[in-house]
């Protein structure tokens, strides 16, 4: 995070999203959660990059079935959600300079 106070400002993670969207936050918490014990049992909760990268093609499918529920009980939306995430986050690393 930058050191820059301004930008700290103009980057209000709790009032900005955390705020907004609590539901949908704790829901893909438990998303992670559930996707940890079932594709990495017994290991420390992480995000397995290598195991799943067709995320785009994720997205698609959950966005088709959008307000059904997903095998582990939770919605799909909120699979899409965990989904468009990862998308985003791989898109801005890309972005992001080597050093920085």
């Amino acid at each position: 995070m930058d050191n820059d106070s301004k930008a700290r400002k103009e980057t209000p993670i709790y009032s900005g999203v955390l705020k907004y969207f609590p539901l949908t936050i704790a829901a893909m918490a438990r998303v992670s959660f559930k996707g940890n014990e079932r594709h990495n049992p017994g290991q420390p909760l992480h995000w397995s990059r290598g195991k799943s990268a067709d995320h785009e093609d994720c997205v698609m499918r959950h966005l088709m079935d959008l307000e059904q529920i997903d095998t582990d009980g939770e919605l799909h939306a909120v699979h899409l959600a965990w989904r468009a995430c990862a998308v985003a986050e791989l898109a801005l690393e890309k972005q992001k300079p080597p050093n920085g």
